[in-house]
């Protein structure tokens, strides 16, 4: 099992958490179908159980859940390099399966947190594709729309540094940085709680320095370096993470082997969706902008490491 469910006691604090009163939800959801059917330029229908799932990821706010699957949409559209092409069986995706792991963990923190963990294995390989890379994630994260059947109290994310190095961000560019996180921050129903970074260097503080800028301020103080797993701990408990970090959940290699599984079952699904976008010539009003929306502010610069 890739995903376990919150038992029904940690289903109730995470409605609450997120606001969903059982007795007006389905209301709330009815609501957002018929909206969604009334815009000339988005999907006529979609699946429930993610309309759901940007329900909960708002807190049940009608127009929020409707500016962010405005924008879901949208950055379909606007990023064919992460939304094009999802077929993980393709060969440009071996190098990412085969050089990192990349799973959401199978159980939930004690206050209903998904824990997510990205970690490389080899510091001498050679860097795949960042897009490719940034794909996958999303691919993951679109999974997670439907996987995530009750809901969760919000996502906790470990970069491990281990195995960091300036070669390995010589690829990464401001304007790529930007859409990707327009795509976290404002496409996808995630309340993100925490960012722990283990295994931190000199290199690591001038990355997360350069990547700051790009946050949003709330997220800016959720980011927490760790030099050593015991603080990690009192963050995450040990029952919830993998062996390779002192925990009693199971192996990570595991995780990621049942994630790449899962990630070619919905195959056809990530096909379907293909054409499942906004269409910018049908939007009421003025097109997308998207010079708008990713363009970098003066200070951002590509990053320059010695």
């Amino acid at each position: 099992m890739t995903l376990v469910q919150p038992s029904p006691e940690l289903q109730t604090f995470i409605r609450n958490e997120l606001n969903e009163d059982v007795s007006t939800r389905d209301n709330d959801l009815q609501y957002i179908k018929d909206w969604l059917a009334k815009q000339p330029h988005l999907p006529d229908t979609w699946d429930e159980q993610r309309l759901m799932t940007f329900l909960r990821g708002c807190k049940f706010s009608l127009e929020k859940t409707k500016r962010k699957l405005d924008m879901y949409f949208t950055m379909r559209t606007a990023c064919p390099e992460f939304f094009a092409n999802r077929d993980i069986t393709r060969p440009e995706f071996k190098p990412i399966i085969d050089i990192g792991t990349i799973p959401p963990l199978p159980g939930l923190t004690p206050d209903g947190k998904r824990v997510i963990v990205l970690r490389g294995k080899d510091k001498d390989v050679e860097t795949p594709n960042i897009a490719d890379i940034m794909k996958v994630i999303l691919m993951i994260g679109d999974i997670r729309l439907a996987a995530e059947e009750t809901g969760v109290a919000g996502d906790v994310y470990i970069l491990d540094a281990s195995v960091a190095t300036t070669n390995h961000f010589t690829k990464i560019t401001p304007a790529m940085v930007k859409k990707f996180l327009v795509c976290v921050q404002e496409a996808y129903p995630v309340k993100l709680k925490e960012v722990h970074v283990v295994n931190v260097s000199p290199l690591v503080d001038t990355i997360v320095g350069w990547v700051k800028p790009f946050l949003k301020e709330k997220i800016k103080n959720r980011i927490h370096m760790h030099s050593d797993f015991e603080s990690l701990y009192k963050f995450v408990p040990k029952e919830v993470l993998p062996e390779e970090y002192g925990g009693t959940a199971g192996k990570l290699q595991d995780f990621h082997d049942a994630w790449i599984e899962k990630l070619k079952e919905y195959t056809p699904w990530f096909k379907q969706q293909e054409n499942i976008k906004a269409d910018e010539s049908k939007r009421p009003g003025k097109p997308t902008n998207y010079d708008d929306l990713f363009g970098l502010d003066g200070s951002f610069r590509q990053l320059k490491i010695d």
